[in-house]
């Protein structure tokens, strides 16, 4: 059964589910239909960060063009450039018990590719959400959506795992950025 969490709520992961190793992380979103004109083009995102919260080098930042962090216990799908259709628009698979040990937490964020370019941000996306699926049972164990709280944000952080006694966790986050995936980067250290 998924447990449904809301903004700032931490849960256990590993602790409650004995065995797991193998997540994973589905994000998903809609657009608002809008006059704009141009196609919305979301991207998840994800960082891996030591204790001070920073990414080491480029390599703990993984995306649409490094799709995987250095031992590949992290690894994005892939990018939808359309985010059409109903459930997970991009997903990133997690083997937890090979995460190297000098990253404590791993970041998952959204953002809108080219936002400024096209005048978009989060107040124009609905439903956007992140869950976590148990990879050999296909059970998703944690959802959080995120709920409509944007307006001039061009980049949320959706939630993270984290390390914990031994334990992975969840926090749902649910901070939004004006300055985009360059906001994220400069906050994570690597600009």
């Amino acid at each position: 059964m998924s447990i449904s969490l809301s903004k700032g709520q931490k849960i256990d992961l590993t602790k409650t589910n004995p065995g797991l190793t193998k997540v994973l992380v589905g994000l998903g979103w809609d657009t608002n239909k809008y006059d704009g004109g141009k196609d919305f083009d979301l991207d998840a995102s994800v960082f891996c960060l030591n204790g001070a919260g920073k990414a080491a080098s480029e390599k703990d930042f993984i995306f649409y063009n490094n799709l995987q962090n250095t031992n590949g216990s992290i690894v994005h799908t892939g990018d939808n450039l359309t985010g059409e259709g109903d459930g997970d628009d991009e997903m990133v698979k997690v083997n937890l018990s090979n995460i190297p040990a000098e990253v404590e937490k791993v970041a998952f964020c959204i953002t809108i590719h080219e936002a400024v370019e096209r005048g978009q941000n989060f107040g124009q996306v609905t439903n956007a959400f992140v869950r976590i699926v148990n990879e050999e049972t296909g059970a998703e164990l944690i959802r959080y959506d995120l709920g409509e709280d944007f307006s001039v944000e061009t980049a949320v952080v959706v939630g993270e795992l984290y390390r914990h006694s031994g334990e992975w966790k969840f926090n749902a986050i649910g901070s939004g950025y004006k300055d985009g995936l360059a906001g994220l980067c400069k906050d994570y250290g690597l600009m």
